[in-house]
C-alpha cells in the first residue's frame, strides 16, 4: 500500500533461527461460489477450504478472520485505530457500515462448534473448534456459508460510485507457523498476514460488469473480450476507446490462482480495458492489464506500459516475476493511501495524480508482489521488510525512469534532473535526512502512534537504511543480495533474521551492525 504522507516533506529537499531443513508451513485451498447483489452491495456464497497442518503439531481449532466484521461498528479495533489516530484522513463521518454473517461452519461434513476472541473488540476473529485432532501431516476440509454486507467504500474495501472493491471480503484461516498463531483483527494501519493456498473462485454478477481478479480468468469467450478490446485500446491511445459489451442478465466468471496468500476482485462497467503481453529477459510471457475509467482528459491512457515497465524492472532487479499476469484497477479516490495490492492485481486511487507520480504508485503496488505475495513475510509485526523493501525500489524506479521521487514530487529542481541516476539519488536521499524520524523501524505496525509515523518509518527512513546498504557495498551486490533473498524464500514466510542470512550469505559479511539499526531508535 501507498500512503499519502508527502505534505509534510516538502520543506525538505528473540526468535530462534531454524534452519531451511526444518522449515515448514500450512497451506491451504480454497473452493468459492459468491453472487454479487450490486443492488444491496452483498456478496454471499460458500467456500470450502481444504486446510492442510504441515507443522509437527496436532491442531484441535484454526483461528479464521473473518474481518468484513471490521468495518461494523465504532468498537472493532480498525474503527477504534482510526479514531485515535491524529493524522488519519479517513472520513468516518457518513460512512455505510459493514458485517459477515451466515457462518455455519464445517469440519469434514460434521458441525463444529465455534468461540469468539477474547478480546470483545476483535469481532473480526472467530475460533473454530475442530470436531477431530488434525495431526501432523493431515489435512481438514472446514466449510462454511457466509454473506458479506459491504461497506461503503473506505479502508481497503467496499462499495463507491457503481463499483465494487471485494477485499478482505471471505472467511479465512490466520497464519500457523513456528512461533504460533497469528490472529489478529483487521486494521488500517497495518496490513496482512497470510498462509499460501490455491483458490477455485467462481464469481457470479450482473452481465455488465467488468472484473479484475487475482488469477487468471478461466471463461475463454470472456477472456478474449477482454484481450481484444483491450489490445485495439492499447495501440489507440487517443480516439475514442473501444467498451467491453456487456449482456444482460447475470454471468458466471471463474478464476483460478495457484499459490498466492490473498485473493481479491473488483468490479465496474463502463471501465477501459488496455491489454498486452510483457516478456521476461527469462523469456516468460505475461498477460498485462489495466483497467480505468472513461474520462476525458485521463492520463491512463498509457497506464499499460507503466504495468509492463514496473514487472520488468522488479524482475530484472530481484527476480522473475512468478505470476501469469498482472493488473492494475483504477479505483475511487482515496485521501489516505495512493493504492492497494493483493496478489496479480492493485488497485490505484489517486485520480489526479502527474503522469510521473501515477507510475510511481503503479510501480509500487506491483512490487507489492514480491514483497508481500512472493516474499510473504509477516507485514503486521515487521513492516518494513514489505513496504520500505518495496519503497527502496520504487525511487529507483522513478529515479532512473523520469529523475522523479514521489515524496517530493514537484518540488525537485529542475538542475536536479540532469544529475546521473546515482547523484540523484544521493542528493535527495541526503535530502530525506533531514526529515524527523527517530522511531524504531522494526516494530509492530500497530504500536506506531499515528498513521504518519507509520508512513515515515516503515517505508522512508527503512528505503534509506537500503540504500546506506547499497552504498556500502554497491548497488551490483545488493542486486544479488536481493536476488539471493528471493531465491531462497519465495512462496515462504521469511522473517527478519531469514533476510539477514541470505544478504550474508550473498555479501559474504556480518550484517549485525546494519539489522541493528532497525531495533534501535534515532536517525540513521
Amino acid at each position: 500500500m501507498l500512503r499519502s504522507i508527502y505534505v509534510c516533506f516538502l520543506l525538505a529537499l528473540t526468535t530462534t533461527v531454524f534452519a531451511q531443513d526444518k522449515y515448514w508451513q500450512q497451506h491451504v485451498s480454497y473452493k468459492m461460489d459468491v453472487k454479487l447483489d450490486d443492488k444491496v452491495n452483498t456478496i454471499s456464497g460458500k467456500e470450502e477450504v481444504v486446510y492442510t497442518n504441515n507443522s509437527p503439531e496436532t491442531l484441535d481449532f484454526i483461528w479464521f478472520h473473518i474481518w468484513p466484521n471490521a468495518y461494523k461498528n465504532d468498537s472493532t479495533a480498525l474503527f477504534q485505530q482510526l479514531m485515535n489516530d491524529s493524522t488519519s484522513e479517513e472520513d468516518l463521518s457518513n460512512i455505510t457500515r459493514g458485517y459477515i454473517d451466515g457462518l455455519n461452519f464445517k469440519v469434514d461434513g460434521k458441525t463444529a462448534k465455534t468461540e469468539p476472541h477474547s478480546n470483545p473488540n476483535y469481532i473480526d476473529i472467530i475460533k473454530v473448534l475442530l470436531p477431530k485432532s488434525l495431526k501432523p501431516g493431515a489435512s481438514a476440509t472446514i466449510s462454511t456459508d457466509f454473506n458479506v454486507k459491504l461497506p461503503s467504500y473506505f479502508s481497503r474495501s467496499g462499495f463507491a460510485d457503481g463499483q465494487f472493491m471485494a477485499t478482505q471480503w471471505y472467511p479465512k484461516p490466520a497464519v500457523y507457523d513456528k512461533s504460533g498463531w497469528h490472529e489478529f483483527p483487521y486494521l488500517s494501519m497495518g496490513e496482512y498476514y497470510s498462509e499460501y493456498g490455491d483458490y477455485k473462485v467462481n464469481i457470479t454478477l450482473p452481465g455488465e460488469y467488468v472484473v479484475g481478479a487475482t488469477g487468471v480468468l478461466q471463461n475463454k469467450d470472456e477472456l478474449e473480450q477482454y484481450k481484444t478490446i483491450g489490445s485495439k485500446n492499447a495501440t489507440n491511445r487517443t480516439g475514442t476507446p473501444e467498451l467491453y459489451k456487456g449482456k444482460s442478465g447475470s454471468k458466471t466468471l471463474s478464476y483460478t490462482a495457484e499459490n498466492v496468500p490473498d485473493f481479491a476482485w473488483f468490479a465496474e462497467k463502463n471501465v477501459v480495458i488496455q491489454y498486452d503481453t510483457l516478456q521476461l529477459s527469462s523469456d516468460k510471457i505475461v498477460d498485462a492489464f489495466t483497467y480505468y475509467k472513461n474520462k476525458p482528459g485521463t492520463i491512463w491512457n498509457n497506464s499499460i506500459d507503466y504495468a509492463k515497465d514496473g514487472t520488468r524492472a522488479y524482475s530484472k532487479w530481484i527476480g522473475d516475476y512468478q505470476y501469469p499476469t498482472v493488473q492494475v484497477f483504477e479505483g475511487p479516490k482515496n485521501n489516505s493511501s495512493g493504492g492497494m495490492e493483493y496478489p496479480m492485481i492493485t488497485l490505484i486511487t489517486v485520480p489526479d495524480a502527474s503522469k510521473e507520480y501515477l507510475d510511481g504508485v503503479i510501480a509500487h503496488e506491483i512490487g507489492h508482489n514480491w514483497f508481500m505475495s512472493m516474499l510473504g513475510s509477516n507485514e503486521r509485526e515487521h513492516t518494513w521488510q514489505d513496504e520500505g523493501l518495496n519503497t527502496y525500489f520504487q525511487f529507483r524506479y522513478e529515479a532512473e525512469k523520469y529523475r522523479y521521487n514521489s515524496i517530493f514530487k514537484d518540488q525537485v529542481p529542475e538542475a536536479l534532473k540532469n544529475l546521473p541516476v546515482s547523484q540523484f539519488q544521493a542528493t535527495l536521499y541526503n535530502a530525506m535526512r533531514q526529515i524527523p524520524m527517530t522511531s524504531v523501524i522494526d516494530q509492530p505496525a500497530a504500536n506506531f502512534k499515528t498513521s504518519q509515523e507509520y508512513g515515515l518509518i516503515s517505508y522512508i527512513k527503512t528505503a534509506m537504511w537500503v540504500y546506506q546498504l547499497e552504498q556500502q557495498s554497491g548497488q551490483e551486490k545488493i542486486d544479488a543480495a536481493f536476488k539471493e533473498y528471493f531465491k531462497e524464500w519465495s512462496n515462504k514466510h521469511p522473517q527478519p533474521e531469514d533476510m539477514k542470512a541470505a544478504f550474508e550469505k550473498s555479501l559474504g559479511t556480518n550484517l549485525d551492525s546494519a539489522f541493528n539499526k532497525l531495533k534501535v531508535e534515532g536517525s540513521l
